[in-house]
């Protein structure tokens, strides 16, 4: 059979006309859609800091609503090329149950983040420990959250495996309690020991005069009598309080010539007389 190639050609230059002026206008429509996109999704987020809402709810309606109004400016260009969107979202509705099966670890992550927050157990800038990670909130996502560590090491965290342990927010309370265990020779004077302890704590500007800190004699241990000391300070100072404490405690403890005991073992040898 004859192909008549100018008719041919014809009609591919027909056909680039009319697709590749769609093509083109749903490609306008995908770059200029996203500039305007992030710029309302900015402006709502500014609106949002301005009004004082919180930055975990503002983070969290960012990454949403930027997802969202993605989707719809991709059906909008697949529209202008000539895909039968509504033809597709039906399609898509049938084939949610088969969706979401696939993807229940993802929806599990979207549900957990909405608990997030919802329920804000947790808040950016926050410094807590969950799933076996401590480190600083720095965004919660509608998937993910990001953790920085005390090491400057990002975690992303599936929110599904923060919400499905125990967390632990060092950061909700202004103020922290420090437990000291410090362990003495048996033969030192206890009432001497308890006076340096007093002296460290009542010299040292982090400790909080109320509540009022704790000093006894915890237990009876192999090879020491441990001393529980325990001080409050406010949160923010608790590491600086931790390590002032730990050194003046054995600065004064040497000066006053007691002894601080470490694990030991006596080896006796008898001589076999036979």
């Amino acid at each position: 059979m004859d192909i008549d190639i100018t008719k041919l050609i014809e009609q591919l230059q027909g056909y680039a006309v009319v697709y590749g002026l769609k093509i083109l206008g749903a490609l306008a429509i995908l770059f200029i859609g996203k500039i305007v996109v992030n710029m309302l999704v900015n402006v709502t987020c500014n609106i949002l800091k301005n009004k004082k809402i919180d930055e975990t709810v503002v983070g969290f309606i960012n990454s949403l609503s930027k997802s969202l109004l993605m989707i719809v400016l991709v059906l909008a260009a697949l529209d202008v090329v000539g895909v039968q969107t509504t033809s597709m979202v039906a399609i898509l509705g049938a084939a949610g149950l088969a969706i979401g099966l696939a993807l229940q670890g993802s929806l599990s992550n979207f549900g957990a983040g909405v608990l997030l927050v919802i329920f804000r157990p947790i808040r950016v800038g926050d410094f807590i420990e969950a799933a076996g990670t401590m480190g600083t909130v720095e965004e919660i996502g509608i998937f993910t959250t990001n953790l920085t560590t005390p090491d400057n090491k990002v975690v992303i965290m599936p929110n599904a495996g923060i919400t499905s342990g125990n967390i632990i927010n060092y950061s909700i309370k202004d103020m922290r309690r420090i437990d000291f265990v410090f362990g003495v020779s048996y033969s030192a004077d206890l009432s001497k020991v308890r006076e340096i302890f007093e002296k460290i704590l009542k010299e040292c500007d982090y400790i909080l005069e109320d509540p009022a800190y704790t000093i006894g004699v915890l237990e009876l241990g192999d090879s020491s009598v441990n001393f529980a000391v325990r001080p409050w300070v406010k949160t923010k100072d608790y590491w600086n309080a931790y390590f002032y404490l730990t050194e003046k405690a054995k600065r004064e403890l040497d000066l006053a010539g007691i002894e601080i005991p470490f694990p030991q073992t006596d080896i006796h040898l008898h001589k076999d007389e036979n």
